[in-house]
């Protein structure tokens, strides 16, 4: 049994749990989507549904850390948790789910494209790490196959609610390198945890403020897709997540995002009833390949002064 874990370095296992979280988040566009419904049937508000899948999540979260007798956050743990809960749990979901109220759920998952290349590029200057050149060309290249997708898709433009995509990747790319730099001292899981219970008090308030007037009007289907959103893409795929950038190097790790926009597409065909269309797989497969290349390029970091 030694055998097995000695052939699994870290890095790889940190690449396999990034991809688990990956295939979790890849299913948080279409769930959004159901939940806030389309601009012609608005279902949850979006301010909803960013505010109550973060205080589930939390209620879920101080639950666990009791059981699991998690240690509390120290006066050094401030700083990062606090940018890590901006970035993850205010920044990214609103912004998503505004976006999604003005375009299709297929259209936002192209974008989510840019998501990789943001993380590296904040890894990268936060950390002092310094990929080589290869690896940016990779990068780079992957970045530019799922925009060129989006133009094709796009009719060769883009729309307004690109700009809150743009910031959606943005905030997130932040809460990741801040969380994952908590996961290196302490269990993935107690770092997502700690992250929504210190949200707290300004997720539960908010999420009863803006509460649906009437519960029973909105389908059964939205209120499945906010169960999703709040116990998978807000809490559990984040242990998996965390736990992958902090082993397997946030820059490289990062790069595994590149196939979320195509799990996403993918994704959406059962779950919203959105045609799928050969040129999807076609870009996928090339992503795909990117990003194999890309795993194997050299990452270093900067010394110490």
């Amino acid at each position: 049994m030694t055998t097995h874990q000695s052939n699994l370095s870290p890095e790889n296992r940190g690449l396999l749990l990034g991809l688990l979280g990956v295939v979790i988040f890849a299913l948080t566009l279409p769930m959004t989507r159901l939940a806030v419904g389309p601009g012609e049937a608005p279902q949850l508000p979006p301010l909803f549904v960013t505010a109550g899948r973060a205080a589930g999540a939390a209620l879920l979260s101080a639950v666990y850390l009791w059981l699991t007798r998690a240690p509390w956050p120290t006066r050094r743990d401030a700083l990062p948790l606090a940018v890590a809960a901006l970035g993850t749990v205010l920044g990214f979901p609103l912004f998503i789910a505004l976006a999604l109220r003005q375009v299709p759920s297929m259209h936002a998952a192209v974008i989510t494209g840019v998501l990789p290349l943001f993380t590296a590029s904040v890894a990268a200057w936060h950390l002092r790490q310094r990929p080589s050149n290869g690896f940016w060309v990779c990068a780079v290249l992957g970045c530019a196959l799922v925009l060129g997708f989006a133009a094709v898709q796009g009719g060769g433009h883009l729309v307004a609610a690109d700009g809150l995509l743009l910031g959606a990747m943005l905030s997130a790319a932040i809460g990741y390198v801040a969380g994952a730099q908590l996961s290196a001292r302490w269990r993935a899981e107690h770092v997502i945890s700690w992250v929504l219970v210190i949200s707290l008090p300004l997720t539960l308030p908010v999420a009863w403020w803006v509460r649906p007037a009437v519960p029973a009007d909105i389908s059964a289907a939205a209120w499945g897709g906010f169960a999703y959103v709040t116990v998978f893409s807000m809490w559990l795929g984040f242990f998996a997540w965390f736990r992958g950038l902090a082993l397997g190097g946030m820059v490289r790790v990062s790069q595994v995002q590149m196939v979320q926009p195509f799990l996403a597409l993918l994704l959406a065909v059962p779950v919203l009833g959105e045609p799928l269309q050969m040129s999807t797989l076609v870009f996928a497969v090339a992503v795909v390949a990117v990003v194999f290349i890309g795993k194997r390029m050299a990452v270093h970091k900067e010394p110490r002064a």
